[in-house]
């Protein structure tokens, strides 16, 4: 996959276009931090916005994309904005005015991607598959009215998505998980793979046992680049998606500075081989406490 820039994509199952690096708002506080950030990421080239409803910021993320829609003539179809079903919103109704109550404080009349945010929640442990099932097909029916462009899932293993394909009418073209230098999920990747879904990645970064890696230096030394744009690379030399995540400009533009080099087949396998990496391992959905 030879990227260039920012708005390069990938394609769907259903033949959308995803822009090949989004911007994430996870832990961006609701208001002029989450507003200020997603504005910067758009001004400087971002056209790919995450955000969920589990994030209490759509409206602040809508109200960024909006103004900058306003303001720099560049056209709505030019951005991809997704967000996500929480877990007390699964079932067939709750899912349809989960829906509408994310586009009104997003401000949009469609999302580009949708997904359902996590499989097994606490509060439908014991009917997670029928909820699911349900969910996801008023999923399908918010594609076909246009509402959402495109639905996924996330924090999906194996054996959720199986489930979940006895009753679909469309298979999920997008998987979102954690994925970074130390947390690969190899397994699972290609399993979404084989079954054409992009896979996303999100806290690409990480968490400070990237940074402090004697090998990562290493590499950053080697490439003259920072380590958190070698992590960036690795992700889409290794066709991931990879969902940044910052509220401080110069970091957001540093982050979007990774398509003028590319690291060698040997180091990206050595990224990939990397263990014991001080980070927070992936949570098992059945046992998240949410």
């Amino acid at each position: 996959m030879d990227f260039k820039t920012l708005t390069d994509t990938f394609t769907l199952s259903n033949g959308t276009k995803i822009p090949c690096v989004g911007f994430g708002t996870w832990q961006s506080t609701d208001g002029e931090e989450c507003y200020n950030a997603v504005y910067a990421a758009l001004k400087n080239g971002y056209r790919h916005i995450d955000t969920a409803a589990a994030y209490e910021n759509e409206e602040s993320v809508g109200k960024a994309i909006n103004d900058f829609i306003r303001q720099s003539g560049v056209s709505r179809s030019e951005i991809f904005v997704t967000t996500k079903l929480w877990n007390d919103d699964h079932g067939y109704e709750t899912t349809k005015q989960a829906i509408d109550r994310s586009l009104a404080k997003l401000g949009l009349d469609y999302v580009d991607l949708y997904l359902i945010h996590w499989p097994n929640p606490l509060k439908f442990r014991d009917c997670w598959e029928e909820k699911n099932a349900e969910s996801w097909l008023a999923m399908e029916e918010a594609y076909a009215e246009g509402k959402l462009k495109a639905i996924g899932i996330s924090n999906f293993c194996e054996r959720h998505i199986n489930e979940l394909m006895k009753t679909a009418k469309i298979a999920p073209m997008v998987e979102q998980i954690k994925l970074c230098p130390g947390q690969t999920q190899k397994e699972l990747v290609e399993f979404c793979k084989a079954r054409s879904m992009v896979v996303e990645a999100y806290s690409p970064l990480g968490t400070g046992g990237i940074f402090s890696n004697d090998d990562m230096h290493e590499l950053s030394m080697k490439y003259g680049r920072p380590i958190s744009q070698i992590c960036l690379r690795w992700s889409l030399q290794k066709g991931y998606l990879p969902l940044p995540k910052s509220v401080t400009e110069a970091r957001i533009i540093e982050n979007a500075k990774i398509f003028d080099f590319e690291l060698s087949d040997e180091d990206c396998e050595r990224i990939s081989g990397l263990k014991d990496l001080d980070i927070r391992q992936a949570r098992n959905p059945d046992d998240a406490p949410f």
